[in-house]
This record gives C-alpha cells, sequence and structure tokens, in this order.
C-alpha cells in the first residue's frame, strides 16, 4: 500500500474516535448530574431529614430524700444490726415528683416501716437489694389518698448503704 492510502485510513478513523470520546464524555457527565439530583433530592425529601434528627430526651427528674438509719431485725435479735441508707428517686415526670413531695411525711413513715422490716442476712447480697428496690416502688406507688392514680418511679437510686 502506499503513504496515502495509509494517510487517508488514520484520517477517516480520527473523526470516529473525537465523536466516540466526546459522547461518553457526555454519558459520564449525564450520569454524574442524575446522580446528583438523586442525592440532593433524598436529603430534601420531607420524611429522611426530620426523622434523622432526633429530639433529645428530657432531663432526669430526681427526688432525693434524707438518709434513713434503722434497726434491722436478725435472728440472734441483736439490737446493733443497723442499716444507714440514702435514697433517691427517679421520676418520669415532674407530676409524680410534686405529688410524692407534698406527702413527703407519708413517704418517710411508708419507708421507715419497710426498711425496719428488713433483716441484716437478706440485704447482704446483691439479690436483697434488688428486692428492696422492688419492695420501695411498690410501697410508693400506691396512691396516698382515695381516688388518686397510682404513683409511677422509675427508679430507686442507693446514695449512701452502709450495714452494720
Amino acid at each position: 500500500m502506499s503513504d496515502s492510502a495509509i494517510s487517508t485510513k488514520r484520517k477517516s478513523k480520527r473523526p470516529m474516535l473525537i465523536i466516540l470520546l466526546v459522547l461518553v464524555a457526555l454519558a459520564a457527565c449525564a450520569a454524574a448530574g442524575y446522580a446528583w439530583w438523586m442525592l440532593h433530592n433524598q436529603s430534601a425529601a420531607p420524611g429522611t431529614a426530620q426523622v434523622k434528627k432526633e429530639i433529645p430526651p428530657a432531663p432526669p427528674i430526681f427526688l432525693a430524700l434524707d438518709t434513713f438509719t434503722v434497726n434491722l431485725q436478725n435472728a440472734d435479735n441483736n439490737p446493733d444490726r443497723v442499716l444507714y441508707i440514702g435514697l433517691t428517686l427517679r421520676l418520669p415526670d415532674e407530676k409524680n415528683r410534686a405529688a410524692l413531695s407534698e406527702y413527703l411525711p407519708e413517704v418517710r413513715s411508708r419507708l421507715l416501716m419497710l426498711l425496719s422490716r428488713q433483716k441484716s442476712d437478706d440485704l447482704v447480697s446483691e439479690s436483697g437489694k434488688q428486692q428492696l428496690i422492688a419492695e420501695i416502688k411498690q410501697v410508693l406507688s400506691t396512691p396516698f389518698v382515695k381516688g388518686q392514680p397510682n404513683l409511677l418511679i422509675s427508679d430507686v437510686l442507693f446514695t449512701a448503704f452502709i450495714l452494720r
């Protein structure tokens, strides 16, 4: 073949190659634009962006009680078995806190009666302390006045616990 025939083949391939490269570049730009548009619409959708923004939980409501010192029951009737305990109640709302604060003398009386019935051997173990928490919740949840709804106590926290 002659040089002129080879150069004409190369010249005829060049426009085809340029057109192909332009089409590939346009397709890549179109795909990138579509992907950007889809991501932008998803983040601006009314249901998705607002769901991700969580409402922070309400601050906890606590009611700290004065410490209690009670004599405990034991098998050998030793009067030296004493429980010194500090309690804080975690409450779900301000309504329960106000009700407990209003009847605070009765709350303390119920707790003193409950604590004085405890046995020292039971309070030594972890399960005994958990049982005491359940009993405190049950004793304080009963209404103070007829017609009053049950009070809710989320948790009972020990701030001091000395068994002597």
